[in-house]
């Protein structure tokens, strides 16, 4: 092949495969101007300055793929439009605004310019003039509604010059509080340095109309308003509907040269109206009763991310323009909603989820508080049935069923809480003192949360306290409500009074029935809506935060007590001599604390595993070099043998007590070391189960005497006829009486423990023999009883 070619030097190989010949090398430079021939010469193109058919310089012709030479089509591409206009070249369109060729075009005229792809192909192999063709799979915009591949193309505008406010946009940016920040100078910053004239005129019927009158001169008028417009026209105009058609009829002698000025056709960008809705809205400056100063800029505004460039963009813009400041100090950047596979919602997927059958099915407050804190707001979320039904059953539900526990306890002991004047909070019961302690601290932290708009956040404080209330201070304390405790009822009633305020915002609906139920109706002094109420105010005073330590140091021990319980394959019920604690903190805790770790851990003892025995566990300590190589360098193996050689279990106890330990690490001497660069290992001896975490173990004696075995024998039935009221739907607050059947030792059980039976299922009586009522059998035990509600 004799052919000669222009070609990128780069891709001289990739295009024209091996066995080619340079003949000449030339910088891109020096071809330009170049005449060439086109490949059809069926439209025509009228000159302006030189020779349309030469050879144009741009750079942003890339050598990655392709020949590095380019066709330009000045119509279709907003580089190429650049790039000829700098020659002085005209613009062609020969499509028609239907996407099709204009009828007048050999071969193709009518045909819609995509479908025209093969047959210009046909027509270039055929002249010889195509020399590959290769198919190239990329982005292109097709409608979303009927997939049809879109064109665009260049038509004439009106533009605002928005970049000589460039400056002006920076600053307000700059003064504006993004959330996330990353948005600020990432995605709009970027918006915002590379601004362009903003193209305001669109060729439609419907939109606001461009308020510029043209005469056949060519002098425009720009009209501020319709009074300025009746002065013009010489009569009154102010009523007339400022919309297309009726603008349109308006016409006034041009004040240049009197010729009649006829509105020109364009509307404004539907765009511009929002980003003019800060003062649109009140009709300001024409009509306005509103202090506008006072109500701009907003304090707050939000939208989905790709409003970057949308609203955040139009709002800040027009604002600047108008008033040199933006419309708003504060933006919240939402991320985007998908479905459950993480998809974008969509008409033609089948995917969309509808808000008012969602919340028909789930309530209004679970879609909310779903959407408010069941993720980062500004990252996209995945929303579906089973996450809203999740939300519900975790914090609604339990909200809700903590109401309803104070509700009734409060009726059945006859609690008004304006009768009753509780002792101070200091002189409260440890359990009360904590569960306020953390409410007012609810208080603080979220009104912290929310101050940053961070409603994540927000939620999980909320939704963490709702759990602590309910399973630990409300499970706690059911004896003093069973007793009808005014104490408790009070501490409850606060900080239900709390958790309900601080909740309102995320859900109003289930707030407003539960501050209507449980406060107004109670109180003469407080607003009539929980939405009314002010802002709950914390109390420094009150919040305890050693107690709230020590308090968290109890749960812990009583999550790795249930873990030393599951390792042992011994079930909750059954209670066990004696655990063994050793954690930083345990000597601190008072003697009502460390019963509630041995109520819960369901043991009769506690000790001290410091001072236990040596027999429970045998302890091995071994190096982290990892953590050790950070510290020491080469010196390492120095210490690691330090560590190796010291009292396993000495180090083993000051490592937990005071998270350091020191070692003799030779010609180093004495060597601090802390508990993440020692590896410690206890393994259980047999007849014990041992769970350690951060420093932190709890050892349990797994030895299951006859007595212990009876106590686990009650309290097995003690689940049984807690679920026999509940299948006999019994109020949680009745009393009822039970017969029982046995035999062995579960009827020995049965005799032993039953005045704790009777205790724990608010029975009246309770004794062998038989009844009326409600069954309760378990046949693996071999029990039987009645039970019936205490008349």
């Amino acid at each position: 092949n004799s052919d000669v070619y222009v070609i990128a030097s780069n891709l001289r190989d990739a295009v024209l495969g091996e066995g080619n010949v340079v003949l000449e090398t030339v910088k891109g430079v020096a071809l330009e101007g170049m005449a060439y021939w086109r490949p059809f010469h069926w439209i025509e193109f009228p000159l302006s300055e030189g020779t349309p058919n030469t050879v144009l310089l741009a750079d942003y012709v890339t050598i990655e793929d392709g020949t590095g030479l380019v066709h330009q089509a000045p119509a279709f591409g907003a580089e190429d439009l650049q790039t000829c206009r700098g020659y002085g070249l005209p613009v062609v369109n020969p499509i028609t605004a239907d996407g099709h060729f204009e009828a007048h075009v050999p071969e193709v005229g009518g045909v819609f310019f995509k479908t025209a792809d093969k047959r210009l192909v046909q027509l270039l192999k055929e002249s010889g003039t195509l020399f590959r063709h290769v198919p190239y799979e990329h982005p292109y915009p097709h409608c979303w509604r009927c997939h049809t591949a879109l064109l665009y193309y260049a038509q004439p505008s009106w533009y605002i010059r928005t970049t000589v406010i460039k400056d002006a946009l920076l600053r307000e940016n700059e003064n504006t509080n993004w959330y996330p920040d990353t948005i600020k100078w990432g995605r709009y910053g970027d918006w915002l340095h590379n601004n362009i004239d903003w193209a305001l005129s669109r060729k439609r019927y419907w939109g606001t109309p461009l308020p510029i009158w043209r005469c056949e001169e060519d002098h425009f008028t720009a009209i501020g308003s319709l009074k300025e417009l009746s002065e013009l026209c010489g009569y009154d105009v102010t009523e007339t509907d400022p919309h297309r058609p009726y603008v349109d009829d308006i016409t006034f002698p041009c004040r240049h040269c009197g010729q009649t000025a006829t509105r020109v056709p364009e509307v404004i960008d539907g765009w511009f109206d929002s980003g003019s809705m800060p003062f649109a809205q009140f009709g300001y400056p024409h009509k306005s009763d509103v202090d506008f100063e006072s109500v701009y800029p907003a304090d707050f505004i939000c939208e989905a991310i790709d409003q970057t460039r949308g609203w955040f963009y139009t709002l800040m813009a027009v604002g600047t323009l108008v008033f040199d400041k933006s419309s708003y100090k504060n933006v919240v950047c939402l991320g985007h909603i998908l479905d459950e596979q993480g998809r974008k919602m969509s008409k033609h997927l089948g995917n969309v989820l509808e808000p008012i059958p969602l919340m028909d099915q789930h309530g209004a407050d679970a879609v909310r508080w779903f959407m408010l804190a069941g993720g980062s707001p500004w990252q996209a979320r995945r929303v579906g049935h089973a996450t809203i039904e999740e939300v519900v059953r975790k914090t609604l539900l339990t909200y809700w069923n903590t109401v309803s526990f104070q509700a009734l306890y409060a009726r059945e002991a006859g609690f008004a809480p304006e009768s009753y004047t509780a002792p101070a909070v200091a002189d409260r019961p440890l359990l009360d003192r904590w569960a306020l302690s953390e409410a007012h601290r609810l208080a603080r932290d979220v009104d912290v949360a929310l101050d940053v708009f961070d409603t994540q956040k927000a939620g999980r404080l909320i939704a963490d306290y709702v759990d602590n209330l309910s399973n630990w201070y409300v499970r706690r304390s059911r004896r003093r409500f069973w007793d009808g405790d005014p104490i408790a009822l009070t501490t409850l009633h606060e900080c239900l009074q709390i958790v309900t305020l601080v909740m309102a915002p995320f859900t109003p609906f289930i707030t407003e029935r539960v501050w209507q139920d449980l406060y107004t109706s109670t109180s003469t002094s407080l607003p009539d809506s929980v939405h009314l109420a002010a802002w709950p105010t914390a109390d420094p005073a009150i919040i305890d935060d050693a107690l709230a330590a020590q308090v968290g140091l109890v749960r812990r021990l009583v999550e790795l007590g249930r873990a030393a319980r599951a390792e042992g394959k011994v079930k909750t019920r059954q209670p066990l001599a004696r655990a063994l604690i050793g954690a930083a903190g345990w000597d601190a805790l008072s003697e009502e604390l460390r019963e509630q770790v041995a109520e819960e851990l369901n043991v009769q003892s506690l000790q001290s595993l410091l001072t236990a025995d040596g027999d429970l566990v045998d302890v091995s300590a071994k190096a982290n070099f990892r953590s050790l190589g950070a510290r020491f360098g080469k010196e390492t193996p120095l210490v690691a043998n330090a560590v190796a050689a010291a009292d396993a279990a000495a180090l083993a106890a000051s490592l937990r007590e005071n998270g350091s330990a020191i070692v003799h690490a030779g010609e180093l001497g004495d060597v601090t070391v802390g508990t993440e660069d020692v590896v410690i290992t206890e393994t259980p001896r047999e007849g014990w189960s041992v769970a350690k975490e951060s420093g932190a173990s709890v050892a349990l004696d797994l030895t299951i005497t006859p007595d212990l075995a009876l106590l686990g024998l009650a309290r097995d039935v003690v689940r049984l006829l807690q679920d026999g009221r509940k299948s006999a739907g019994f109020e949680v607050s009745d009393r009822i009486t039970v017969a029982w059947t046995a035999e062995g030792q579960l009827a020995e059980a049965l005799q032993v423990h039953g005045d704790f039976i009777a205790g724990e299922v608010l029975a009246t009586s309770f004794g062998a023999g038989t009844g009326t009522g409600h069954t309760v059998a378990d046949d693996e035990l071999g029990f039987v009883a009645t039970i019936a509600r205490n008349a």
